[in-house]
């Protein structure tokens, strides 16, 4: 496979997420129509076409590189040396209800020689658009926010860490993060449960949280994040779990993972 342009693919990325948020911002206090839903989870029409737009917008740039996203995957993905992983809006439950805590998250995967896992990211963008705030990665370089270098946190200590906790949906996965809430909440500083892995995953990586935890996460929602982490010098600890592009995560400062979770240590 010939190198890639990373620098016009972080430039593609980017100006997908920008038409996407901006999309998402112009409606966050709209009545949203819903395609789909259950107990824990909304799919609404916003979904499926900010992620037609962001599709688009990366085709008019990369037209072979196929999307393999959370409202629609390209049946070529899994064949393709190089793929998009596309969340067009994390965190739609908050969106819905008009909680201005949601993002775009895009990344470009390649296929790997080696390793546990067949693709690995080597570009990342997570824009949160109601704060403005755009996370970057290229593979080997350092993370930005908004173009300045960001690093992780540098707390070692458990009882000083803010850490955030992702509830899947399934109960298998629902019951782990309730033995985590019940084994933390009184060994850290605080815990928080925002609604939005990709988000939770970079302010890991801009040291705003210490960790993030959750078992059961899709793909599509950390992709982009993950790299972030380990672009700022994190640690994007994972493990493929049943289900179709299913993963278990504790994203850390590279600190505190066998602090807080012992059973991975």
């Amino acid at each position: 496979m010939p190198a890639l342009p990373l620098n016009r693919i972080l430039a593609a990325a980017t100006e997908a997420a920008h038409e996407a948020g901006a999309l998402m911002k112009a409606n966050l206090r709209k009545t949203k129509r819903v395609n789909e839903a259950n107990q824990h989870d909304i799919k609404l029409e916003l979904d499926v076409r900010c992620q037609r737009l962001i599709t688009k917008r990366l085709a008019a740039s990369f037209p072979q590189i196929p999307v393999l996203g959370e409202e629609g995957i390209d049946e070529a993905v899994e064949a393709a040396e190089a793929r998009w992983v596309v969340d067009p809006i994390d965190g739609t439950v908050n969106f819905a209800y008009g909680i201005p805590h949601a993002a775009v998250s895009i990344a470009l995967e390649v296929r790997g020689k080696t390793g546990r896992r067949a693709f690995q990211s080597v570009v990342g963008v997570v824009y949160d658009p109601f704060m403005d705030e755009l996370w970057t990665a290229i593979r080997g370089r350092p993370a930005r926010l908004n173009g300045r270098r960001i690093r992780v946190s540098t707390r070692s200590r458990a009882d000083e860490a803010v850490v955030s906790l992702g509830f899947a949906k399934s109960g298998k996965s629902l019951e782990v993060v309730r033995a985590d809430f019940a084994d933390l909440t009184h060994r850290v500083r605080k815990l928080r449960i925002m609604g939005s892995a990709a988000l939770a995953l970079v302010y890991v990586a801009d040291g705003r949280f210490d960790a993030y935890i959750e078992a059961g996460v899709r793909l599509w929602d950390i992709a982009a994040g993950g790299l972030i982490v380990e672009c700022a010098g994190g640690e994007f600890w994972n493990r493929q779990l049943e289900g179709e592009h299913r993963y278990g995560l504790v994203a850390s400062n590279g600190l505190l993972r066998r602090k807080l979770v012992r059973k991975t240590a």
